[in-house]
């Protein structure tokens, strides 16, 4: 046997334990001994077998041996238990920002974290989906960038797109460049969401990242620190209505009782909630008031009402007939 075999024939069993064993699944010395003439051309015998097991055992590798007529060896924990992969599998092929054929690449890539045999587990969860995708591989190198541009604490520039009537992305305000400092990416409603302050507006502002096209990082510190020193992403999200801008205010809404889960379900377990009469509750809550809050409300229905302020409630009204003139 060549002397690179020697090194290479323990590496080569590693991989054979973590592609083919788990519990269910046992290969004993005359296997791995079959497998290595059969797939490396290596020649092997029990002793040497039992060496590199031993070898494998100090390295830190969880190997099973099972005792009895059917004794052998199998994997036992691994980096990522079977549960943990599925579920990093249907976040991949549910994500709505990765494409589908990044999705695919992703999932293969799990699937070389557990045994063969378990990957077809993987496997057949992906075909369970059929959920809309994105085509556009670009996001996934733009949270990449953004990640890039936090890290080393610099500005990004790059151009924001909307859709038009005719199903294409178009440059906003002509192709202008948007100049921004990251800091912090959110994901809402299935939608990746840059959150930067800009300081021509000296406000903080997100952007949905499959929307911004060339992104580039440049030579500038990020600025603005000072209004994310008490910058909250979790109530950020709770009262902004799909990531649309509008004024913060206070809004003291009119419950049903049997609204209890949907209010906590959306505000979070610290909502203000009190008892107003016997069908129902008041519910103080901090929202981003916009069209998108009001489309909340709306479906919902009349088992949830704007109490104050009065400001909020008239312009929910203006909303309402706004909406009902156009059925007119």
């Amino acid at each position: 046997m060549a002397a690179q075999d020697q090194k290479l024939r323990t590496l080569y069993i590693m991989n054979i334990l973590m592609e083919r064993t788990d519990e269910e699944h046992i290969l004993n010395a005359a296997d791995i001994m079959q497998i290595l003439k059969s797939e490396y051309d290596i020649e092997s015998d029990r002793k040497t077998i039992y060496g590199a097991v031993d070898t494998l055992k100090l390295y830190g590798l969880d190997i099973i041996q099972v005792k009895g007529k059917a004794s052998g060896y199998y994997i036992g924990s691994r980096s990522f238990e079977l549960p943990e992969l599925k579920l990093l599998v249907d976040s991949v092929q549910s994500s709505k920002f990765i494409t589908s054929k990044k999705s695919a690449e992703l999932i293969k890539k799990l699937e070389k974290l557990t045994s063969k045999y378990e990957a077809e587990q993987l496997q057949r969860q992906v075909f369970i989906y059929n959920r809309i995708k994105t085509d556009n591989e670009t996001i996934y190198y733009n949270v990449d960038m953004i990640h890039d541009a936090i890290y080393r604490n610099r500005q990004i520039t790059f151009q924001y797109a909307e859709w038009n009537a005719k199903k294409e992305l178009s440059l906003k305000h002509g192709g202008a460049l948007y100049q921004v400092s990251p800091w912090a990416l959110s994901w809402d409603d299935e939608n990746y969401y840059l959150i930067a302050y800009d300081e021509k507006a000296d406000m903080i502002k997100h952007y949905r990242v499959d929307k911004i096209r060339h992104l580039t990082l440049i030579d500038q510190e990020r600025i603005g620190k000072e209004h994310f020193n008490s910058f909250d992403l979790a109530v950020f999200a709770k009262k902004t209505f799909g990531m649309y801008g509008g004024k913060d205010e206070r809004v003291m809404l009119l419950c049903h009782n049997s609204l209890a889960g949907v209010v906590i379900d959306r505000f979070g377990q610290n909502v203000w909630m009190f008892p107003y009469d016997k069908e129902h509750f008041k519910a103080s809550v901090d929202v981003t008031v916009s069209r998108q809050f009001f489309g909340w409300l709306t479906g919902i229905g009349e088992k949830m009402q704007i109490m104050e302020p009065e400001s909020v409630k008239e312009e929910y009204l203006a909303y309402l007939r706004n909406v009902l003139k156009e059925y007119d």
